[in-house]
């Protein structure tokens, strides 16, 4: 299609008279089209798939509704004061229930830790392991929440360039980053114990990384489960964009589903809005919340860009897939845990292989079994059970078309021993999904789920930024773009971004995106 396909009428005009375009329904679009209509622009926000989401949309079929993606809710503050710079609040579009336990950790010889906010208890079920590291439980805590504390502000503004590292809020945190050291090596400053280390840096799998490489800034992960809960939202985390979808649309945000964008309109080096089958969509500023090294390579001109050419998209590194298995089954598993995560009886060799690109021999195993705290996602009588192994992406060649039988009863022969039972006369309803089903059904590069990985070289100014560098009027918001992957930090880089967009534009209500905390902390 050329510059000749007809132009969407585009009559509403916000109050500063700029358009915004937002590519993609995801968690970070669907933020962003909330706070520049907030601003004052007029968004229109155009997603491939007919329901909003993304990979936090759901599957709802025969009866079962799932998650596609993330499972754990954590740290609402952010998404609750977005929805206050909107002038609403989160809880009356979406019930929230905080868990306790937040989750299990199965170890492969039976042995325990039911994780809990309380310290005395969490002490308590790490005694099970090791009562040496569990005297040192509350120490690391209080450690890990000084060390949130001076982060906290990195995370809710831009990196632009180097010059950044060298304001305020990063010359005060430098201490505590110990850019030499992994999760992994950290947590062996407080804990002997592998499996304590285990206990607290497989949240690093939230990054798609190994404990072993993640950089050990993200302990403050599990900080931020221990400090401010693991909750549930009723309906699944697909009802957070689900209520984020409601608030837009009641703010005047055109959604236009089913709707793939072709390509992104140049004039030179800026962004003159999108393109959809359905014709030209103009636009002052683009905001493109699709998978980064995906969009680029499909949307955009490889002689566009410069900083990130595909030869470059190429060269980078990538987080880990995964293989899902989304079963409905008849009953009840009211033994198991909202959330259990069963370990490999070799964490490290599992680990090295998905690292390596391959699928585990003894795979990791998470599994959701929310129908014991939410009866709104199954029939009468009938449970969700969500089942996720971390793999290896697409760069480790492995062939998913001829694996995925075996590997299917692998993951199950695992589910089965968590469960106490053989879980599959029991199946009613069943989905899967390969890291090649993520790359073609989700335009999600290499099947790399968590997006490009999160090592030193890739962080801060180092990833695509906020304001996209390579093109004028380009905006990024999700995973791959500063502050990085999961919820709260997807949240984020949608504030950064429409308040760096808003400001550019001139939008009236630019000065409410921001936080005080994030600017003061910066000068």
């Amino acid at each position: 299609m050329s510059d000749a396909a007809p132009l969407v009428p585009q009559s509403r005009r916000g109050a500063a008279g700029r358009r915004v375009v937002v590519v993609g329904a995801g968690p970070g679009g669907l933020a962003s089209a909330m706070l520049l209509a907030a601003a004052g622009a007029d968004v229109t926000l155009i997603e491939k798939e007919d329901r909003v989401g993304g990979r936090t949309g759901a599957i709802a079929e025969d009866g079962f509704t799932f998650d596609i993606g993330p499972t754990f809710f954590l740290y609402p503050e952010v998404l609750r004061e977005i929805f206050a710079a909107c002038g609403r609040e989160l809880d009356d579009y979406v019930e929230l229930r905080r868990l306790d336990p937040m989750y299990r950790l199965q170890f492969e010889d039976g042995r325990r830790i039911d994780a809990t906010h309380d310290p005395e208890r969490l002490a308590a079920e790490v005694a099970r392991i090791d009562a040496g590291d569990a005297g040192r439980i509350q120490a690391y805590l209080d450690e890990n929440r000084r060390k949130f504390d001076s982060f906290r502000p990195i995370l809710q503004r831009p990196f632009l360039g180097p010059r950044d590292l060298t304001r305020g809020d990063m010359l005060k945190a430098l201490p505590k980053l110990r850019p030499w050291a992994t999760v992994d090596t950290e947590l062996g400053r407080w804990f002997r114990n592998p499996d304590v280390r285990v206990a607290f840096s497989f949240q690093s799998k939230y990054l798609g990384m190994s404990p072993f490489k993640c950089p050990s800034l993200y302990t403050i992960i599990a900080h931020i489960e221990y400090g401010f809960g693991v909750w549930h939202p009723v309906g699944g985390c697909n009802a957070l964009t689900g209520a984020m979808a409601r608030a837009a649309r009641e703010m005047g945000v055109e959604i236009r589903l089913s709707e793939p964008v072709t390509r992104v309109m140049l004039d030179g080096r800026r962004a003159t809005g999108v393109e959809t089958a359905e014709g030209r969509y103009e636009a002052d500023a683009v905001v493109m919340n699709a998978d980064f090294a995906h969009a680029m390579r499909h949307l955009v001109p490889d002689g566009a860009r410069r900083r990130w050419t595909d030869r470059k998209i190429a060269a980078k590194s990538y987080s880990c897939s995964t293989f899902m298995l989304w079963l409905g089954i008849e009953g009840r598993l009211d033994h198991m845990a909202h959330h259990t995560i069963g370990f490999s009886g070799d964490y490290q060799r599992n680990v090295a292989e998905i690292d390596a690109g391959q699928a585990p021999e003894d795979p990791t195993i998470y599994v959701q079994n929310a129908g014991i705290t939410d009866d709104t996602l199954a029939p009468e009588g009938h449970s969700t059970l969500y089942v996720l192994a971390p793999v290896g992406n697409l760069t480790g060649g492995v062939d998913w078309a001829d694996l995925a039988p075996s590997y299917r009863e692998k993951v199950l022969d695992r589910l089965s021993r968590l469960a106490g039972e053989d879980i599959r006369p029991r199946i009613r309803y069943e989905k899967m999904f390969t890291p090649n089903d993520w790359e073609t059904k989700m335009a999600v590069h290499e099947g790399a789920t968590f997006n490009l990985a999160h090592n030193l070289g890739q962080m801060l100014h180092r990833r695509p930024r906020n304001r996209f560098e390579d093109l004028d009027g380009v905006y990024l918001t999700g995973g791959g773009t500063h502050p990085g992957s999961g919820l709260p930090t997807i949240f984020e880089s949608a504030r950064i971004s429409s308040r760096l967009l808003a400001e550019d534009l001139g939008l009236p209500g630019a000065g409410h995106l921001g936080t005080e905390l994030a600017q003061e902390a910066a000068e």
